[in-house]
């Protein structure tokens, strides 16, 4: 039997193998391209950006915990403008496809950022960041309210003939509502989850350990509810999944494939490995091999229940 096939084709993206990295844990390429061969991944997916920069939360942002990490950057780029000058023309460099987290305060705030970056050559799908506060209407996060989830996927629908990859919030009570909303509004692929909501407390001090005192919990402590997300979701939806959430390995991974996901995304893993996404898809091929399966397609929603 020859060898499995990794390569996949998600939301008409053609990608060498299923494991992307994650955004926000891999900065923009070059703070890995020391460490890492960025033409091995299946899809580099960047840092979000906005409309202008914006410097974050104060410190500390980030505090390690059991089994995880819950980190309140407060999403620090350098503005549409500066990732497409600074940024992308490095990321040209590799023949890897490049998919750009997007996030907004404001619905036309989302829709300018996508229309600025739509412009742009080299860019293969933006992912919009719906965990974020909208200023406009009491600070309600976009992807925990279902019509304002909706406005901002068919605002961003509107000006981008790109694929658009909405990124759940993990802390709704029905997560298949949401996928439907989404591929009814035009949606191409679905990253799921989000870190969960989380907070730590110095019992000497009785302070938050994060300035911002609330953050995003991450790594393998939200794998089971990751998986749970991304089964409910598939069993909703016909566009393909991009299951995130504590994939440290192999193992890891395929769990979220016989879930429903159709690629996977390393994400808090890289602070410690660098090359985990590498080792993942290694890994994961070895696995299609010990179960004859030719292609990784072939393992995508196989739950026997």
């Amino acid at each position: 039997m020859s060898a499995p096939d990794l390569s996949i084709t998600l939301a008409g993206i053609r990608m060498k193998n299923p494991v992307m990295v994650a955004s926000g844990t891999f900065g923009y390429g070059p703070e890995y391209a020391d460490l890492v061969d960025l033409s091995q991944l299946g899809a580099m997916v960047v840092k979000g950006i906005s409309t202008e920069p914006w410097q974050g939360n104060q410190t500390p942002r980030t505090v390690e915990v059991a089994s995880g990490l819950i980190n309140a950057i407060g999403l620090q780029n350098p503005g549409a403008e500066g990732f497409l000058q600074t940024y992308l023309p490095f990321l040209r460099n590799y023949d890897v496809p490049v998919i750009v987290n997007i996030w907004g305060r404001t619905v036309e705030e989302y829709a300018a950022v996508a229309a600025r970056l739509s412009a742009a050559e080299g860019i293969a799908a933006l992912e919009l960041n719906v965990s974020c506060p909208n200023i406009k209407e009491g600070s309600k996060s976009f992807g925990s309210n279902a019509d304002m989830f909706r406005r901002v996927i068919a605002a961003t629908r509107a000006v981008t003939k790109l694929p658009l990859i909405p990124k759940l919030a993990p802390d709704v009570f029905r997560i298949a509502e949401f996928a439907r909303l989404a591929e009814a509004e035009g949606a191409d692929a679905l990253a799921i989850a989000n870190s969960v909501p989380a907070m730590a407390i110095d019992i000497e001090t009785r302070r938050p350990k994060l300035a911002n005192i609330t953050g995003g919990l991450s790594g393998p402590a939200i794998r089971p509810i990751a998986v749970r997300l991304v089964w409910e979701a598939a069993k909703a939806v016909q566009i393909p999944i991009i299951g995130m959430g504590g994939i440290y390995t192999a193992a890891d991974a395929v769990e979220f494939f016989i879930a429903g996901a159709s690629a996977v995304a390393v994400g808090t893993a890289n602070f410690l490995e660098p090359a985990t996404p590498l080792t993942v898809a290694a890994g994961l091929r070895d696995y299609l091999a010990r179960h004859q399966l030719g292609s990784v397609r072939e393992l995508v929603g196989t739950l026997a229940c």
